[in-house]
């Protein structure tokens, strides 16, 4: 069955990040995630919304969450998939990115799922193609699916609006942190960052975020803590004399929780480092929604993945 085009809003030709978005466009994202998963409602049968379709994931960067939640969400709303990795590809001979998405996008390829090492390659992408472009992660810019799938699945248990929410660790390298920022604020909730102050870039006072460089005085008044990953791939150069002290500064733990204020939400986008970011008895108690969180990422791009395809049967049929 699929979802008829007057039930949802338009977001775009692309989705390049939620900076771009409204709080009613995101609203609408949201809603369809929603209503996939009570459609799908834990089974596994195919719908038709990208039947047609053919959707081409552009990984310039190692993944696996990400990438095959899209690979799966497309299967799921019955699209045809092409999987691209640059390992063994033609850009090891010289072929430039645009020239190697042009040349799958010639294929007939409607909708492309791009991440990338370089910020700002998604948007290039989308100067150059046809297909709709959807941004899957472009290097400390944004992750706007990721955004999206923490705004879901804080929407289940509480009404953004109105919520403290705290994002903890390496805000200086993290794209997911930059995405819940613009995500957060223009659903009415409270960010504030908590991380090393070498981890903190000066500049991200002006997102109208607080800043805070000790974890447990903030920990009283937030509802929701989204524990970063300490993004070593991305770091040129010592930010923190260890991972111990990392850890004891601001790894959430049993005891964290305890002084916590009551019913704290605890989110961690992965891939998770257990005794870095969190202890296990954290990741694994009842506090934790991050199982949840890998869940929604399959409905949350199914929903963008949809939304993005009526908009290209909409400029087909106005020529």
């Amino acid at each position: 069955m699929r979802v008829a085009e007057a039930d949802t809003k338009s977001i775009g030709p692309d989705l390049l990040g939620i900076e771009e978005l409204s709080a009613e466009q995101i609203t609408a994202i949201l809603d369809l995630a929603e209503h996939y998963r009570e459609q799908m409602n834990g089974g596994t049968e195919k719908l038709d919304d990208l039947q047609g379709i053919v959707v081409a994931n552009l990984f310039f960067e190692p993944s696996t969450r990400t990438r095959t939640s899209f690979n799966l969400a497309a299967r799921r709303l019955g699209a045809d998939t092409v999987d691209f990795s640059s390992s063994g590809s033609s850009l090891s001979k010289g072929e430039t990115f645009v020239d190697t998405a042009l040349t799958i996008e010639a294929m007939g390829v409607d909708l492309v799922v791009c991440r990338h090492r370089t910020p700002g390659a998604p948007h290039m992408l989308a100067r150059h193609l046809k297909a709709g472009v959807l941004n899957a992660g472009d290097g400390t810019h944004e992750h706007p699916t990721q955004a999206l799938l923490d705004m879901l699945t804080i929407r289940q248990r509480r009404d953004i609006r109105g919520l403290k929410v705290a994002l903890v660790g390496d805000i200086r390298h993290s794209r997911v942190a930059r995405s819940n920022i613009h995500g957060l604020q223009k659903l009415g909730a409270k960010v504030i960052v908590c991380g090393p102050a070498t981890l903190i870039p000066r500049t991200i006072t002006q997102l109208g975020v607080e800043v805070a460089y000790n974890l447990d005085e903030i920990l009283s008044e937030v509802d929701c803590v989204n524990l970063l990953r300490v993004q070593f791939e991305r770091q040129r150069g010592a930010f923190f004399p260890s991972i111990e002290e990392y850890a004891h500064l601001f790894g959430m733990t049993g005891e964290r929780i305890r002084r916590a204020k009551e019913g704290l939400l605890v989110l961690a986008p992965g891939p998770i480092n257990r005794g870095v970011e969190l202890t296990p008895d954290v990741a694994d108690g009842p506090n934790s929604l991050i199982l949840n969180q890998v869940t929604n990422g399959l409905f949350v791009r199914m929903a963008c993945l949809s939304l993005l395809a009526q908009e290209r049967r909409r400029l087909r049929q106005s020529g």
